[in-house]
C-alpha cells in the first residue's frame, strides 16, 4: 500500500512508540510485506532467522524487535512488537470505511458496464468498460478491474487476507494482520460463479489479461495468477504463490503457498502443487510429479498384487 503522501520516520517512530535507530530524516511512502517491498517502504520483522533477508531488501524503513546495526541507507524502529507496530500502521493509513449503500459514491464505473441486481461495489473501486457483473456480486473497497470482464454470480473480490500471528500465551491466540492490498483484475477476465480472491496483505492480488476461472475457486493474498491461465473448478491458490502464464490447472488442484508455476504448465485434476514447478509440463498426482512417471508408476502399484502372487507361488 502508498500512502496518499510521504510520512517522515520520526512521525512513524512516535507513532508507534519505536526507538529510532539511523537516517532519522527519510520519508516513508508506502508500506509492504518483505516479498513486495520497494524503495521507501515500511517492513517488519519479529524473528531473527529472517532479520538479514529483510534488513537487505529494499525495504527503507524496517520496525524490528532488536537493536542491530543498521545498514547504511536504512532506518530502523525498534519495538518489542512489531507485528502490531505494523497493524497499527495500516489501520491508520488505510481505516474502515463503512458502506451505507450498494454502490458507493466514490465508485467509478467505466462506459457500457453492467450491474446486475444486487451487485454491492464498495469505496474507491474502479471497473472498466463493457462488464457484466451478475448478481450478488461482492466487490471490496480498492478493487480494480478492467475492460471487458464478466464476474459470475455470488463471487467476492477483496476479502481480507488468511494471515494471523499466533500468540500462544493468551486465551485469544490469532491476532489478525489486518489486509490494506487490493484486488486488481485485468482486462478479458472471466470468472465463474461463488469465486473468492482475497486481497494482498499489503500488496495486490492480481488476476492477468484474459485469464479464465471457473466456479467455486479460492485465490489467496498477494497471489499473482499470469495472463492466458484456465483454472477448472475448485481450485485452489495458496497465498503469494506465483502462476505464470498459460497454466492450466484443472478441477480440485491444490496449490500451495509462497511457489512459482512456470509458463505452460499442466496440472491434472485432483494434484497437489507443495513446491515450485517447471512451465512446459503436465504434472499429475500429490505431491506432483510429471504426468508420465507418476502414471508409470501407478500401473506399477496396480500391478502388486500379481508381482505378489508369483513370489508367493515360487517360495
Amino acid at each position: 500500500m502508498k500512502f496518499e503522501q510521504a510520512v517522515s520516520v520520526q512521525w512513524i517512530a512516535d507513532f508507534i512508540g519505536a526507538k529510532l535507530v539511523g537516517d532519522a530524516e527519510q520519508m516513508a511512502t508506502g508500506i509492504n510485506e518483505i516479498h513486495k517491498v520497494q524503495k521507501g517502504d515500511i517492513s517488519f520483522v519479529d524473528f531473527e532467522k529472517y532479520y538479514n533477508k529483510c534488513l537487505h531488501s529494499a525495504a527503507t524503513v524496517i520496525i524490528i524487535n532488536k537493536e542491530v546495526e543498521c545498514p547504511a541507507g536504512k532506518t530502523l524502529l525498534v519495538t518489542a512488537d512489531p507485528f502490531s507496530a505494523y497493524v497499527k500502521i495500516v489501520k491508520r493509513f488505510r481505516p474502515f470505511e463503512p458502506a451505507n449503500k450498494m454502490i458507493s459514491d466514490t465508485a467509478e464505473i467505466g462506459e457500457g458496464t453492467h450491474l446486475q441486481p444486487n451487485v454491492f461495489v464498495g469505496n474507491h473501486v474502479k471497473i472498466g468498460k463493457n462488464c457484466l457483473i451478475h448478481p450478488n456480486v461482492t466487490i471490496y473497497d480498492h478493487t480494480i478491474i478492467g475492460d471487458n470482464v464478466i464476474i459470475h454470480a455470488g463471487t467476492v473480490l477483496g476479502a481480507d487476507a488468511f494471515y494471523f500471528k499466533r500468540r500462544k500465551e493468551r486465551e485469544v491466540q490469532y491476532d489478525k494482520m489486518v489486509s490494506c492490498g487490493r484486488v486488481i483484475i485485468e482486462s478479458d477476465v472471466e470468472i465463474g460463479a461463488g469465486c473468492t480472491i482475497d486481497k494482498g496483505v499489503s500488496g495486490d492480488t492480481i488476476i492477468g489479461q484474459g485469464t479464465k476461472l471457473d466456479n467455486h475457486i479460492h485465490i489467496g493474498h498477494g497471489a499473482v495468477i499470469g495472463k492466458n491461465c484456465l483454472f477448472a473448478a475448485q481450485v485452489g491458490i495458496g497465498g503469494k504463490a506465483i502462476i505464470e502464464d498459460e497454466v492450466i490447472l484443472w478441477g480440485q488442484v491444490g496449490v500451495s503457498k509462497d511457489l512459482v508455476i512456470g509458463k505452460g504448465a499442466i496440472v491434472y485434476a485432483q494434484s497437489g502443487v507443495p513446491s515450485s514447478i517447471e512451465g512446459g509440463k503436465v504434472y499429475f498426482g500429490s505431491p506432483v510429479e510429471e504426468a508420465r512417471t507418476k502414471m508409470k508408476e501407478l500401473n506399477w502399484i496396480k500391478r502388486i498384487p500379481e508381482l505378489w502372487e508369483k513370489i508367493t507361488k515360487n517360495d
